[in-house]
């Protein structure tokens, strides 16, 4: 950030004399005059011409901005000097020609500099856009006896090292990586640093992805297809576990009489389904004897079945005659 460096740059000083009666105006100060332009020995020049934007950026860092001897927050502090204050800016305002003030709270050494006509001018530092060379904040104000502007804008002869993108560039900076509006260069550097470290990580991972969280697609594919077959025949294998099962329960109910052999097809759909075949064995428990087996399958042609069923012992019960009896009269 430069002060006064002959060339582009972000941060320019001026200076203005100070009044010569300072017990009657000491608590305002112009810091910055109206519009017109600003024009140093040196050739440059800069534009206020919005100087409610000046005032604006005052306000929005809440904080009172330091008056120094020689730019000692600019030039000392960052290298770990002191830099006591002079007096403090508590207020910025703009007056109707446009020109920009401050009203200041001296330390008692700083205004005795100033009564005892130590120090005759004071020099604003500021923040400008190279492209357009308007004035966009005030960071400082240093008291000076060394002006090299024309005045009534003094600009202290004092050479330092520029920055190369101005405020506007750098605010836009900031926020394409992410940083807050008060990162400093030395953190949007630290960033780009570790942006760049991630992604040279990030690109290695690529072409050599670790093993123990990666694998190749040829590989992935052949394991899947395993997995897949593998899984057909299980859920194969439990079909036809289920149908046995069933077409023994089945078989079961039918011999049992729970169930006729006009309702099987039905009953094995039932079973088929999820938790049917539970269902069934459920009913199968419940249900009573609707057809008792006739063991036709195992007589031979003429022969008679000579025992009764379970309707027909009901019946010998009831009526209190004998089986052989019942069977005569029905010719059994």
């Amino acid at each position: 950030m430069a002060l006064n460096k002959q060339q582009t740059a972000h941060q320019a000083a001026l200076n203005f004399e100070l009044p010569q009666d300072v017990s009657a105006a000491l608590e305002w100060i112009q810091l910055l005059p109206s519009g017109s332009a600003l024009v140093g020995r040196d050739g440059r020049s800069w534009i206020n011409s919005a100087p409610e934007g000046v005032v604006a950026e005052f306000v929005a860092g809440a904080k009172d901005m330091p008056l120094d001897w020689e730019h000692a927050t600019e030039l000392k502090a960052p290298k770990g000097e002191e830099a006591p204050a002079a007096g403090w800016f508590k207020e910025l305002q703009v007056r109707d020609d446009g020109s920009v003030w401050g009203r200041i709270e001296w330390t008692d050494k700083g205004r005795e500099a100033v009564v005892s006509k130590a120090y005759r001018y004071i020099s604003p530092v500021f923040i400008y856009d190279t492209a357009t060379s308007q004035i966009v904040k005030l960071t400082s104000v240093g008291l000076t006896n060394r002006p090299n502007l024309y005045l009534p804008a003094l600009n202290r002869e004092q050479h330092m090292e520029e920055l190369s993108m101005n405020q506007t560039q750098f605010a836009a900076l900031l926020a394409a990586l992410g940083l807050a509006a008060t990162a400093t260069a030395e953190q949007a550097i630290n960033h780009v640093t570790k942006m760049q470290g991630d992604l040279a990580t990030a690109l290695n991972h690529a072409s050599q992805p670790p093993l123990d969280k990666f694998v190749p697609k040829a590989d992935y594919d052949v394991v899947l297809a395993k997995a897949t077959n593998a899984e057909q025949k299980l859920a194969d294998q439990a079909k036809a576990t289920l149908e046995t099962a069933i077409n023994a329960e089945i078989d079961t109910a039918l011999k049992a009489g729970k169930i006729t052999p006009a309702t099987k097809d039905y009953h094995v759909a039932q079973c088929r389904m999820e938790g049917g075949l539970d269902r069934f064995k459920t009913f199968c428990q419940a249900a009573p004897t609707v057809a008792a087996d006739s063991d036709l399958n195992n007589k031979k042609p003429g022969e008679t079945d000579t025992a009764l069923n379970a309707e027909e012992m009901e019946v010998c019960d009831a009526m209190g005659i004998s089986v052989e009896d019942y069977r005569k009269a029905n010719g059994l």
